[in-house]
């Protein structure tokens, strides 16, 4: 075999970040990714600055195999290394002609991750041979890829049960390992049970008995895998393996993101490129895009939440300072602050608002009591805008004006089902409006009778407003509130609308779905005008 191109220098080799999303993060439930999905997210992972990913394993399945044959060709690494993953060599085989490992030469990747078992019943249950031979296998697997021009880890499996059962034996493996030419022997909590100074007090015990190079790859079934990847640091780990937002077999891995943003902000250690780190939230929810998750909105440093605030108390103190109520600058990792307006709002928190819409409220405290009023009412009867910033700042410019933002005054609206005899539906909306002086009339039909209303208002306007042809409805959430009430209870709607500049949420409330989501889908229509630059009717 030839000698696999090296590819360029991690930005730290006295420390890894190393990825394993495609491999392991692949295993979540709900995630299966093609090709051209690992080719994605390989690139935003390089462009992130990861030292080592893992693409899978090449020769188990045809969509890894292609994987490693297209991204040589495909991708131009700028700061991670390719790594293939596979098994030691069987019981009673030559490495040299298991076809596994024969695959893993095949790929071309410079970096090889070669998973072992460490735990003994392990050995003796599921390989069915004996711990002499197990350590043979990982002490020739190892040698035979070295000899190839291969860099080589070695994933010990179930480390942490193994230790606790025959602590010699574990050990024997890592020793093992290392003495056969392995760069960093990685201890994994492969079944997620251990706590932070469970890992700690293992890792440092290891390290001092083998002297080896020191990894950790910990699951998150305890809800401790950020935590115990830490731990193991502490205590002298220099490789971390992680996934892109935790995605993992089961509840998932440790996630990639906090772990790098507690070792670049918290430890002071550069593991990244210079400047990497502000992509951060970028990053992750572009890689949830491509796996068709939604990102989740509270995940640490990244999540939409992560600095977002909506205390009176805590308002008023980050209007005198933000780091009082911030553990960080969101900037340092590419979030944003926000401040959430509800009926815990005071008026620090609408002023802070008001700001962070544009919309400059000068300290004018009759005018921020007015709004901080009308949103507890408001709220009280049904209305939130914590989702709805859009409806907000609709509430907010007509507290500051005097007048409401309006393009048209409507007459009447209606919204009609017909149940047919053949069992389907037909939904048709009527819409009776004046705009610019003009009396409109439009009817349409639609696949239920809110589509139907969307497509009638957008008829009557289209022509007088040609802006609302940018305009899409992204996302209808529905939710029944005071559900003692039955089918009579107040709903509430957001309707969620965007262009080629961005998206916004409206709300509204009302006991008839379709009057909350007619009011919804007025204030969407008002809002979007508004940002197109229309000019509002006096």
């Amino acid at each position: 075999m030839t000698q696999a191109p090296q590819g360029p220098a991690p930005a730290d080799e006295g420390f890894h970040i190393f990825d394993t999303t495609l491999r392991d993060g692949a295993q979540r439930e709900g995630i299966n990714l093609t090709v051209a999905d690992k080719l994605t997210i390989a690139r935003h992972l390089d462009d992130f600055g990861v030292g080592y990913i893992e693409g899978g394993w090449p020769g188990a399945n045809p969509r890894d195999t292609e994987f490693f044959q297209r991204a040589r060709k495909e991708i131009d690494f700028r700061h991670a290394r390719l790594v293939a993953f596979g098994a030691t060599r069987r019981a009673g085989v030559r490495a040299e002609d298991d076809p596994q490992v024969t695959a893993l030469l095949r790929s071309g990747a410079p970096v090889i991750t070669l998973v072992a078992k460490s735990h003994d019943r392990h050995v003796e249950l599921a390989l069915r041979t004996t711990l002499e031979e197990n350590l043979a296998m990982v002490r020739d697997t190892v040698a035979y890829l070295r000899a190839q021009g291969r860099r080589v880890f070695v994933d010990c499996e179930h480390f942490f049960d193994g230790y606790r059962a025959n602590p010699g034996y574990a050990a024997q493996v890592v020793r093992t390992a290392a003495e056969a030419g392995a760069e960093v022997v990685v201890l994994c909590d492969t079944n997620g049970g251990m706590l932070p100074a469970q890992v700690g007090a293992v890792v440092r015990t290891v390290l001092a008995d083998t002297g080896a190079r020191l990894g950790i790859h910990a699951q998150d079934d305890t809800g401790c895998a950020v935590a115990n990847t830490l731990a193991a640091v502490d205590a002298g780990a220099t490789h971390v393996q992680c996934t892109a937002n935790g995605y993992g077999e089961r509840v998932g891995n440790a996630n990639l993101f906090p772990v790098v943003a507690a070792l670049e902000l918290k430890y002071g250690r550069r593991v990244l490129p210079q400047g990497a780190l502000t992509e951060m939230t970028r990053i992750s929810h572009a890689i949830a895009e491509v796996v068709n998750l939604t990102p989740s909105t509270h995940q640490p440093y990244v999540g939409v939440s992560a600095f977002a605030h909506k205390a009176g108390l805590h308002a008023s103190a980050i209007k005198v300072d933000p780091d009082l109520y911030q553990h960080i600058a969101p900037e340092l990792v590419g979030n944003t602050m926000r401040m959430l307006v509800s009926d815990m709002a005071g008026r620090a928190s609408v002023e802070l608002k008001g700001k962070e819409l544009g919309v400059e409220l000068g300290g004018d405290r009759e005018l921020i009591g007015r709004v901080v009023e009308r949103v507890k009412e408001r709220e009280a009867r049904g209305y939130t805008y914590e989702a709805a910033d859009a409806s907000f700042e609709l509430l907010l410019r007509e507290e500051a004006t005097g007048r409401a933002l309006r393009y048209y005054q409507v007459e009447s609206w209606r919204a009609i089902v017909e149940d047919r005899p053949d069992g389907t539906h037909a939904n048709e909306a009527t819409v009776k409006l004046w705009a610019k002086g003009e009396r409109i009339v439009a009817t349409a039909e639609g696949n239920g009778p809110v589509n139907a209303l969307d497509r009638a208002l957008r008829s009557a306007l289209e022509r007088i407003y040609p802006q609302l042809a940018a305009l899409r409805l992204t996302d209808y959430k529905v939710r029944i509130l005071e559900g003692s009430m039955g089918t009579g209870s107040i709903t509430r709607v957001l309707v969620s609308t965007g262009d080629e500049n961005g998206e916004w949420s409206t709300v509204g409330v009302a006991e008839n779905v379709i009057a909350a989501s007619w009011q919804a889908l007025d204030d969407a229509y008002a809002y979007g005008l508004w940002r197109a630059g229309a000019e509002p009717q006096e």
